[in-house]
C-alpha cells in the first residue's frame, strides 16, 4: 500500500530568495499550491492582500464562499464587519494587510442543495498552509500581528491557544522558527511585549459577531481589541 503523501506547502514556494521576498512572486505560486487536498474542491487560492508597508497584519482563519469565489479575502459579511470595526479602531485601512492562515476554502455540501457550508480546517491543513503565512509575515514585517479567532491563533500558537484567555492584550509575537508550536505558546505565555519588534494581538473573528445572540456586545468587543492593537502604532 502506497503511503499517503505528506501534506506542506513548503515544496511550493517561491525557490529564490528574491522571490519570496516579493508578494506577487508568492501569490503567483501560492495559485498552484497543492500542498494539502482543499485545492481539489475550492474554487481557487485566496492569497492575502493590502499595503505592502503595512504595519498591521491581520489573520484569519480562511477564505469564505464569497472570497472562494472572488479570489479576495474578507470581501464578504464578515469583511463588512471588520472594516467598520478597523474604522472606529482608528486604524486606517491602508495601513493593514489580511490574510487567513488557511489559503482554500474548506466545506461540505448541504444535503440535497447546493449550499457549501464552512468547515473549519484540521491542524494538518493549518500546518501544511503554515509556509504561506510565515512567508507573508517574514516580508511584510508588521508592527502588530492580529488573530482573529481560535483557529488562526491555533495557526500560530499551536493547540493550547485560547481566545478567550489571551485576546485583547498585546504580547511578544514568538519567533517565527517557532510558529505553530508548544514552544511557540510557552514563549508567549502571559508576558508583556517589552522591547519585542513585532506585537501580537488576539480577539474574535469577525463572523462571530454575525453568529452572536447579542451582536452589539461582541462587535463592540471587536472594536475595543483593535484600538489596543491601534495604540501600538502610536
Amino acid at each position: 500500500m502506497n503511503a499517503k503523501p505528506s501534506q506542506d506547502a513548503e515544496p511550493f514556494l517561491p525557490e529564490t530568495p528574491e522571490e519570496r521576498s516579493d508578494l506577487d512572486a508568492l501569490r503567483r505560486a501560492a495559485a498552484d499550491c497543492r500542498g494539502c487536498g482543499l485545492y481539489e474542491n475550492a474554487t481557487q487560492t485566496v492569497f492575502g492582500e493590502g499595503s505592502p508597508g503595512g504595519r498591521v497584519v491581520l489573520v484569519g482563519e480562511q477564505p469564505g464562499d464569497q472570497e472562494d469565489r472572488k479570489g479576495h479575502p474578507f470581501v464578504g459579511p464578515a469583511g463588512r464587519v471588520l472594516d467598520r470595526a478597523l474604522e472606529e479602531a482608528g486604524i486606517e485601512r491602508g495601513d493593514v494587510y489580511v490574510t487567513n492562515a488557511v489559503k482554500h476554502f474548506k466545506f461540505r455540501r448541504q444535503e440535497g442543495g447546493k449550499r457549501r457550508i464552512h468547515e473549519a480546517p484540521n491542524a494538518g491543513e493549518m500546518r501544511a498552509c503554515r509556509p504561506w503565512l510565515l512567508a507573508e509575515l517574514r516580508l511584510l514585517d508588521p508592527d502588530v500581528v492580529v488573530v482573529l479567532g481560535a483557529t488562526a491563533g491555533r495557526a500560530l500558537l499551536g493547540s493550547s491557544f485560547r481566545v478567550t484567555k489571551q485576546r485583547g492584550r498585546l504580547l511578544p509575537l514568538p519567533d517565527l522558527e517557532t510558529i505553530g508550536t508548544r514552544a511557540a505558546a510557552r514563549e508567549i505565555g502571559d508576558e508583556p511585549p517589552g522591547d519585542a519588534d513585532t506585537r501580537l494581538l488576539a480577539t474574535v473573528h469577525p463572523s462571530a459577531v454575525l453568529r452572536a445572540e447579542d451582536r452589539d456586545a461582541m462587535y463592540a468587543g471587536l472594536v475595543d481589541d483593535l484600538k489596543v492593537a491601534a495604540s501600538a502604532l502610536r
